[in-house]
């Protein structure tokens, strides 16, 4: 080193860091062409972490604190350098500051549907979304498997890694908890804390706690969730003799209430739809007798002739030979 190199160098006595923003998580201090004066201090404030490496081997690591930079407080840089003369010069060493802040209100989601097997639907495309929060925990593991040597890392680029972490393991739980999915959508609150128990591993090797994972919501894409809302909808309906039931007695002072012709057309298109569906029930009942009696082809093929051999009678939908000119039971003209 020349004299005019050693006359440009700079001594650090203080090296501290103020956060100039949110979403950094780790900050490399400023070290070219710098020494750090034996004695100087180092300060770390709370919700901070701090490293020393030295010609790439991670060293000491501090927490919130003031410290006097000697052989005390660097005990394994100490070893690693060989010093004699107990450490009296200025040595020279990179230096790491980590936010140790809870990073809140981190979005995930899942960007294409994941395929999972439902007891009750068979297999299904599911979405969910939420948030969730994380710290730094241990600065020596996250600078040597996440920021590395880089002079600033930042949450958004560590974004995409946990998002994806945590949708494969959502998928994992998915595949093991054997829940429906109408009660994993009912107990968001319990499927959370069952994917957040699973995850925590995954970030403690990163250096990281998980503080808090919410599932805001789960759904089906559009195509499944209206074939949901169809059987639903079936569920709620039960009956379907009753609820045709229900529909004839709404639709009786309507046509009441006309008169002439509406009145006629009203009524005959009425009992035609109550004979057809009459005889459609009928015709259920004889298919599943036939059935459990072990003879349901006959019967069948029976229902299947009386179909294309019986008409109803547009005035009053009794059913009548197809052949028929009159009705028998009203004397109603046919076409």
């Amino acid at each position: 080193m020349s004299l005019r190199d050693f006359i440009s160098k700079q001594w650090i006595d203080v090296i501290d860091w103020t956060e100039p923003e949110d979403g950094i998580l780790a900050y490399r201090y400023p070290m070219q062409d710098r020494e750090i004066q034996n004695g100087g201090k180092l300060t770390v404030r709370d919700s901070q972490l701090a490293v020393f490496v030295n010609e790439g081997k991670v060293a000491d690591a501090f927490g919130p604190g003031l410290y006097t930079l000697n052989t005390n407080t660097l005990p394994i840089l100490t070893y690693l350098k060989n010093w004699d003369k107990k450490f009296q010069s200025p040595f020279k060493s990179d230096v790491y500051f980590f936010s140790s802040r809870i990073q809140t209100d981190q979005h995930w989601g899942t960007p294409n549907p994941i395929t999972i097997r439902d007891k009750e639907f068979g297999a299904i495309r599911l979405r969910g979304f939420g948030i969730y929060s994380y710290h730094v925990t241990d600065a020596k593991a996250f600078y040597s498997k996440i920021s590395g040597t880089r002079d600033i890392y930042h949450v958004a680029d560590l974004e995409g890694q946990l998002r994806n972490t945590i949708i494969a393991k959502m998928t994992d739980a998915f595949a093991g908890s054997q829940v429906p999915f109408l009660d994993m959508a009912a107990n968001q609150g319990a499927l959370a804390e069952k994917i957040n128990e699973q995850l925590k591993p995954a970030f403690t090797d990163y250096g990281l706690a998980l503080d808090s994972f919410v599932v805001e919501n789960l759904s089906l894409p559009d195509e499944l969730q209206k074939v949901l809302d169809q059987r639903i909808s079936m569920n709620v309906l039960g009956d379907m003799g009753k609820f045709t039931q229900y529909q004839v007695a709404q639709a009786i002072p309507i046509a009441a209430g006309n008169e002439g012709g509406g009145a006629v057309g009203i009524g005959a298109g009425l009992g035609a739809g109550v004979a057809m569906g009459q005889a459609m029930m009928d015709a259920v009942k004889q298919s599943a007798s036939g059935t459990a009696g072990g003879g349901g082809a006959a019967p069948a093929a029976a229902g299947a002739a009386a179909s294309l051999t019986t008409k109803f009678c547009s005035e009053c939908g009794k059913p009548i030979p197809r052949t028929s000119k009159f009705c028998p039971e009203c004397g109603k003209p046919q076409a």
